[in-house]
């Protein structure tokens, strides 16, 4: 489990560099922002967040592995 504020601010981080990259190198960077929308809306959707799972493997910002 992750703290939401965690996930909240990577997902900020992804949405603005890829529109960043969009503008300043290929169009085509705005489908990773789009990936990124749709799995925040899938996830308040089912709870199901594929970003805090892997941050609950790797350990990484305090999150812990879900349990099953």
């Amino acid at each position: 489990m992750c703290n939401d504020a965690v996930i909240r601010r990577i997902a900020g981080i992804f949405v603005m560099t890829s529109v960043a990259l969009a503008v300043w190198v290929h169009p085509a960077w705005l489908w990773f922002t789009a990936f990124v929308g749709f799995n925040l809306f899938q996830s308040s959707l089912t709870g199901f967040c594929p970003l805090e799972r892997i941050l609950g493997r790797a350990g990484l910002f305090g999150c812990t592995p879900r349990k099953a």
